[in-house]
């Protein structure tokens, strides 16, 4: 299990766990890589390789077409010990890249630069580095945020035809015809699916069927469904509910989403409130159902995992600096802490790679 954090005077870097899918229980490793903000992971298919979004805006010193950028970093996984080693690292070409992810043939990876408002994508070389950019998608159309388009998320749908991209500051979903050869993007037509006005939409994930997309209002603290065209790479949406107890405002955000594997329940993290919800998924329809929400034993949720299996969620607490276990109740879809506490310091990101 590794974990991404913000650096700082307790944060070194990359932490690492040994975790137990089968009791829960998670070992400390401790630092396996030494790199700044590291606040978004993504890990190939084969297991051997770990990226890592730099959140950062200063890489190098450099700025450019006059923009500052951050970096992406690729290492090599010691499947023995877990450490990383740093194979290189490359200009994310826009600031603040706060997300990282591949391609379904693990051969392109992904970044959402938050503050450069763009998106890029590299091709990874066959020893895990990656090479320059194949592809910078600057947003040139308003937005209806001061801060600007702000990218949140981009992720490729199960058959690495479409990427699609949450943008916080235009309140739209952007579709991209994603071609693997080159690492390209190009506008779907209809190039994206509009939400409601100052819905801020933060992190997606498809159902296990990919026939559904749920995707978070950060601002609002609500979680849109849509259906999802897989042959038109088409959204249209179907539902909108809040993340919490009926009855309840307050100062909260919104930060993960995340469907377990057998596609019957949704969990989706509230700071402020500081809980998991849980929903419950009607299988034809898609419809989401509110069934309770969950104290995460700690201060802003910024990201939690579902471990492999599906029986632990583990809710990485950002602002007290731990992680909390918990055990899935594969009927109800209920949390419930199994006492085991890890302290990590500032962590934004978990992600399992399971060993042979």
């Amino acid at each position: 299990m590794y974990v991404g954090t913000y650096t700082g005077p307790d944060s070194k870097g990359i932490y690492a766990y040994r975790f137990d899918a089968a009791t829960g229980q998670a070992t400390p490793v401790g630092l396996v890589a030494e790199t700044v903000n590291p606040s978004f992971l993504a890990i190939d298919p084969t297991q051997r390789f770990l990226y890592a979004a730099n959140e950062i805006s200063d890489y190098q010193g450099q700025k450019e077409r006059g923009k500052k950028s951050g970096a992406i970093s690729a290492f090599a996984i010691d499947r023995k010990s877990g450490k990383l080693a740093l194979l290189n690292q490359v200009s994310s070409h826009g600031a603040g890249p706060c997300y990282v992810s591949l391609d379904q043939t693990g051969k392109h990876v992904l970044a959402a630069n938050y503050d450069g408002g763009n998106l890029a994508v590299f091709p990874m070389l066959k020893d895990g580095r990656l090479g320059e950019a194949s592809a910078v998608i600057e947003h040139t159309g308003p937005s209806v945020d001061p801060s600007g388009p702000q990218p949140h998320q981009i992720d490729l749908s199960s058959d690495n035809r479409f990427a699609i991209a949450s943008y916080l500051g235009l309140d739209q979903l952007l579709v991209f015809r994603f071609d693997s050869a080159k690492g390209t993007l190009a506008a779907n037509d209809p190039p994206f699916a509009q939400l409601h006005p100052r819905a801020r939409p933060r992190h997606f994930d498809f159902h296990p069927n990919y026939k559904f997309l749920y995707v978070l209002e950060e601002a609002a603290s609500k979680v849109d469904g849509f259906s999802y065209d897989a042959a038109s790479g088409t959204l249209r949406q179907i539902a909108t509910i809040s993340t919490l107890p009926e009855g309840l405002n307050g100062d909260n955000t919104t930060a993960e989403i995340k469907m377990h594997p057998d596609g019957k329940f949704l969990y989706s993290s509230n700071r402020g409130h500081d809980s998991i919800a849980v929903f419950a998924i009607d299988p034809a329809t898609g419809m989401p159902r509110f069934l309770e929400s969950v104290p995460t034993g700690g201060k802003k949720p910024r990201n939690f995992e579902i471990a492999p299996g599906g029986s632990y969620l583990l809710a990485a607490n950002q602002n007290s600096n731990n992680i909390v276990i918990f055990k899935i109740d594969p009927q109800t879809g209920h949390l419930t802490p199994t006492g085991q506490v890890l302290e990590v310091p500032s962590p934004a990101c978990i992600k399992f790679a399971k060993f042979r």
